[in-house]
């Protein structure tokens, strides 16, 4: 009973408190952006920075046949753009181990998991605030989709669900990494063959035969080749289906490893 008001605690169900534990945990997260430059720069600079750097170093060098570079590069960047955010959760997830702040949370009646769903589903919102840059940017440098609302609105779900894959695969990251410092070199030691062994940059036709064979089924080349299929009117194949296997594949995988793992290592 509240000894103030003399009424009983309010009684919900359990799912109830898991979506309100999660939805607090993800305005703290989205908060830490203004405090903290490496993220803001993430999602904000980063997204500008490659684009122009690759747009005017390669943009003459590179034969991508009947799609012009930047076309090409944005549809690869906005994969990218994707990866780099999802790094954030492990990182995030990091810190507030090692700080001490999950010690504090375990003292609370909130959902454990409720920690890692709002990471990630911050790092969703930090990816919709990149999609939108990465567009508008190259809209200026000679990006031409050629896509109608259905096409972008199947672009944003994928590159959505390539967040969330790649978020819950850092998140393991995050609780295994003995430091901050741990997480963020093995975060970029995961995602960057993924990202340069992949159509993003340049068409892998230039690859040794082994090498293209791994750059060409990767799970990011899969996503890359289906946005630029429907942002660009290129023929699809089975590279939708093939990419939505891999990511749905990857989070049912990653995110209940991700729980067993947190709850393990909160219980120590």
């Amino acid at each position: 009973m509240n000894m103030i008001t003399g009424r009983q605690p309010l009684q919900r169900p359990r799912l109830y408190w898991f979506f309100a534990d999660s939805f607090q945990l993800l305005i703290r997260s989205l908060l830490h952006i203004r405090q903290d430059l490496d993220q803001l720069m993430t999602v904000t600079l980063q997204p500008i920075i490659f684009l122009l750097l690759f747009r005017y170093t390669f943009g003459g060098s590179i034969e991508t046949g009947n799609i012009g570079y930047p076309s090409f590069l944005v549809t690869g960047l906005l994969v990218m753009d994707m990866a780099f955010t999802a790094t954030t959760t492990g990182i995030g997830i990091a810190t507030d181990l090692q700080q001490g702040i999950i010690d504090r949370f375990r003292s609370l009646p909130m959902v454990k998991s409720a920690v890692l769903v709002g990471h990630i589903t911050a790092d969703l919102l930090r990816s919709l605030l990149t999609i939108i840059i990465t567009v508008a940017v190259g809209l200026m440098v000679g990006f031409h989709p050629h896509a109608g609302f259905i096409q972008w609105l199947a672009v944003i779900g994928l590159l959505l669900l390539t967040t969330l894959a790649l978020s819950t695969a850092s998140a393991i990251t995050g609780i295994v990494g003995k430091s901050i410092e741990f997480v963020q070199q093995i975060g970029f030691l995961w995602i960057l063959p993924l990202m340069f062994l992949s159509g993003i940059l340049a068409p892998t036709t230039g690859m040794p035969q082994w090498l293209r064979w791994f750059a060409d089924n990767q799970p990011i080349s899969q996503v890359v080749i289906a946005v630029r299929a429907l942002l660009l009117d290129q023929p699809a194949g089975d590279h939708i289906w093939l990419s939505l296997i891999w990511l749905i594949g990857i989070t049912v995988i990653a995110f209940p490893l991700a729980s067993w793992l947190f709850r393990r290592k909160t219980i120590q």
